[in-house]
């Protein structure tokens, strides 16, 4: 992990096209600002997290999964 110091104001350029910009710090929070390009997604941590559990669950198919799959499949076709 790379660790820099910024002020409010300061910014930090990732790659041509990003730019992560301090705000402004109240306490234990800081406010950033952030420039990406629009097919970029930007999530926060925890949401990401989230996001990529759902997935997981999503895709996660078990034995009778199938079976009931199957026998609506079967109905349909009646």
């Amino acid at each position: 992990m790379l660790i820099l110091t910024r002020r409010p104001g300061e910014s930090l350029c990732l790659g041509e096209n990003m730019r992560i910009t301090i705000l402004g710090m109240q306490g234990k929070q800081v406010r950033i600002g952030l420039e990406v390009p629009d097919d970029i997604v930007v999530y926060r941590e925890e949401v990401y997290l989230r996001v990529i559990e759902e997935n997981r669950r999503a895709l996660a198919t078990s034995n009778e999964d199938v079976m009931v799959a199957a026998e609506l499949w079967n109905e349909a076709k009646k």
